[in-house]
């Protein structure tokens, strides 16, 4: 096998195959319940690395910002809507906003998680300002259910199928593909003629293995 092939601008890797398969697959087990997919599929995305790892701390900061966004929003939001028990929005939902982005910062620090920052955000923010006064407790208990699902597939695909794994599998179609590609290129002039380019040379398939 060829390891000093020049490698495509764009190729077609395991990891972007195993996470279009983990966000396909979350979707897929939710259409029988008619449940929205997409905080889960989102946790499959960001759950999805390299190796067991890079899943743990890729999917960890979504899921675990998640949750702390998610119990701080319901916290903060029970407590807005004491003072305003219509909801919407008020001047004081702003002091509730800096308390609660100050608190998810701290908290991501002492879990150190820090990467749980940002995916905390958008769920603090969502559930203040995007959430009705009846929904906001099933709302965060759900999106961190979601969340833990997609990030869980992800993690359980990693886990089934880790790169050294597709690489045993793979290895053999590899071999076989460089064998078609030199009896093809040898033709009927030898092995020194110069092989003409196909469509073939715009993809290759050790790009699925790299």
């Amino acid at each position: 096998m060829n390891n000093n092939r020049p490698r495509p601008y764009f190729h077609i890797g395991m990891r972007n195959i195993k996470t279009a398969i983990s966000a396909t697959l979350c979707a897929l087990l939710y259409f029988p319940f008619n449940r929205n997919p997409t905080f889960a599929c989102i946790g499959a995305i960001f759950g999805m690395g390299n190796d067991m790892g890079h899943s743990w701390l890729n999917g960890g900061n979504r899921l675990f910002g998640t949750i702390i966004g998610g119990f701080l929003g319901m916290a903060l939001f029970r407590g807005y809507i004491i003072f305003h028990p219509e909801g919407g929005y008020h001047t004081s939902l702003l002091l509730f906003l800096f308390v609660g982005v100050v608190l998810l910062i701290l908290a991501s620090q002492f879990f150190k998680w820090p990467g749980a920052i940002q995916p905390g955000g958008v769920v603090l923010c969502i559930i203040l300002f995007n959430t009705p006064v009846d929904t906001y407790i099933s709302y965060s208990l759900n999106r961190m259910f979601d969340t833990g699902v997609g990030v869980m597939l992800s993690l359980l695909i990693n886990l089934v199928f880790p790169r050294e794994r597709v690489l045993t599998i793979m290895n053999p179609f590899c071999l076989l593909y460089d064998t078609y590609k030199e009896y093809v290129s040898s033709g009927p002039q030898g092995r020194d003629a110069e092989p003409e380019k196909t469509e073939d040379d715009e993809f290759d398939w050790h790009d699925l293995v790299l």
